[in-house]
């Protein structure tokens, strides 16, 4: 098996955007195996781009002659630009519309990463439709394509810290609105691939990380301010962007109807205490801890998706050095809170 080299320390946006969408040798070869154009719906988000681009990186390797179509509203302006520059087609849309969802051009391969989160509190509505009314658009534009769907491992209850974390067989137990709008994303597309048999994967992610957002971003930059981390949401699962990206993409290979779940995330039940001191070594700063450690959390085992792919290329270890250069830096952030902490289901 070949492993990414991985750099002591990530300096620049470009070395880390590269870092994101380099395509690992197992995913070149597991594409090669599936026919048909990709598209990816949701493009513009946090992780739809670096997707995208290792997309079109591993069927430039592969030497296959496909499109890579990337739609999204795409508010970040340079962004079509630089999905431009990769070989992407880039699709302007409303998903929330129908003509829009309609006028989009056949894809043997979707990958949907549509999905509300933070604001569900203030305009909830908003969030059921993003998570309810445009899956059941897109189903029905497509209804003979291979389907990879974005979920969140929010669908499952709080599990004790002990318990290695839910696993695909745990029974569902969404926590708050958002939570339930994301289980019902996931009925809807069951709905629609029961009538229509496509064949289709469910990825239950939590929590992806790089160097711009992510859990360990939120401890490090409070350890740096010295702000209060709250322990009561004491132990969480962590895994690095670009190891998302691989297993995604290597996934449309295991597409099956009914769907095949599969969660994806670290393998470690990383407690928050230990993170905040890890950064507090580097960083130079004791970390604020408050609160006591709750005897459940928000965990997910993701052994078959370890053992479809193996584990994670990039470790626990190198995400908290890189973070913690990339804060002492100061280096562009998103400023986007993962609020990992609530335990009530309100974002």
């Amino acid at each position: 098996m070949q492993y990414l080299k991985l750099p002591d320390r990530v300096s620049t946006i470009d070395e880390l955007e590269d870092l994101l969408s380099t395509p690992y040798p197992e995913t070149i070869s597991d594409l090669s195996e599936v026919d048909g154009d990709i598209m990816i719906l949701g493009a513009g988000g946090k992780i739809g781009p670096s997707l995208s681009i290792m997309a079109a990186k591993t069927i430039r390797a592969s030497g296959l002659k496909r499109r890579v179509i990337a739609v999204s509203r795409f508010s970040r302006g340079e962004l079509p630009s630089r999905l431009k520059e990769m070989g992407i087609d880039v699709i302007s849309a409303d998903l929330t519309n129908e003509d829009d969802v309609a006028k989009l051009p056949d894809a043997e391969n979707v990958i949907f990463m549509v999905g509300r989160k933070f604001g569900t509190s203030s305009e909830p509505e908003l969030t059921w439709i993003t998570n309810t009314y445009v899956p059941a658009l897109v189903a029905k534009r497509f209804p003979k394509s291979r389907f990879i769907v974005f979920s969140t491992g929010n669908v499952y209850p709080l599990v004790p810290v002990h318990s290695g974390g839910a696993s695909e067989s745990t029974k569902t137990g969404p926590i708050g609105e958002y939570a339930w709008a994301a289980l019902a994303r996931e009925r809807i597309f069951n709905y629609f691939f029961k009538i229509n048999g496509n064949k289709a994967v469910i990825i239950r992610l939590n929590y992806a990380n790089e160097l711009r957002y992510g859990v360990l971003l939120d401890i490090a930059l409070k350890v740096a301010k010295g702000e209060p981390i709250d322990l009561s949401m004491g132990y969480v699962n962590v895994i690095w962007q670009g190891d998302v990206n691989n297993m995604v993409l290597r996934s449309l290979k295991y597409a099956q109807n009914p769907p095949l779940v599969l969660n994806i995330t670290g393998p470690e039940t990383v407690p928050v205490r230990w993170i905040a001191e890890e950064f507090g070594k580097l960083l130079g700063k004791e970390p604020i801890l408050t609160g006591n450690e709750s005897d459940t959390a928000l965990l997910s085992n993701a052994s078959r998706a370890f053992e479809l792919f193996g584990y994670p290329r990039v470790t626990l270890r190198h995400m908290i050095k890189w973070i913690a250069y990339w804060v002492t830096e100061g280096k562009p952030i998103y400023n986007l809170p993962t609020h990992y902490e609530v335990r009530t289901g309100e974002y």
